[in-house]
């Protein structure tokens, strides 16, 4: 009887010769077309931000995410700190393709585009926020300048700050979480 499991050893490889390493693929998503390089990242929609950035949507459960805290400093600037998850920032430099939980975060103060940051710190200066009550947005976007969004919503978080102008500075004052910006370009921290 040894003779039959030879026999049957020989037909099996023979067969995985004639078919290929694809004939053992599970199904279970792990066989040569997962991953596919060729294959785009989310879907572009027809959908664009302010400055008419399209928006690249990905499934939920694979967005990235991003949080923003903002605080202020004894010079009246604001150290601005971002949380990501499921996000990796580019550095500057990187080939403009979109590269799934990968690019660079946009800073909008009250609307108005203030900076694109490579890192999740920024001094955000003094005299680039009025005084009042401001909302400081952060955006995430790819490295081809599509906005990263889920749900049909772009991935972004919004914090609100309030700058009391000049003079002293109470250190006894509440402070809420947020950010604020202006019109000129600040530098990355």
């Amino acid at each position: 009887m040894s003779w039959t499991r030879g026999a049957l050893a020989v037909f099996a490889v023979c067969v995985l010769l004639l078919t290929g390493p694809a004939a053992c693929d599970s199904g279970d998503g792990g066989g040569p077309e997962a991953g596919n390089a060729a294959e785009p990242v989310g879907k572009l929609l027809d959908t664009t931000d302010e400055e008419g950035r399209r928006y690249r949507e990905v499934r939920a459960e694979h967005a990235p995410e991003v949080g923003i805290e903002v605080q202020p400093e004894a010079d009246e600037s604001w150290d601005v700190r971002l949380t990501v998850r499921g996000f990796t920032f580019s550095p500057e430099g990187t080939e403009a393709e979109a590269a799934a939980g990968r690019g660079v975060a946009h800073l909008f103060l009250d609307g108005d585009h203030i900076a694109r940051l490579h890192r999740p710190r920024y001094r955000l200066p003094a005299d680039l926020v009025p005084r009042g009550t401001h909302q400081l947005t952060v955006r995430l976007y790819a490295d081809d300048d599509t906005v990263w969004a889920a749900d049909g919503e772009p991935v972004e978080s919004t914090a609100d700050i309030t700058a009391s102008g000049a003079g002293p500075t109470g250190a006894a004052q509440p402070e809420r979480a947020g950010g604020r910006s202006a019109t000129a370009p600040a530098a990355d921290w």
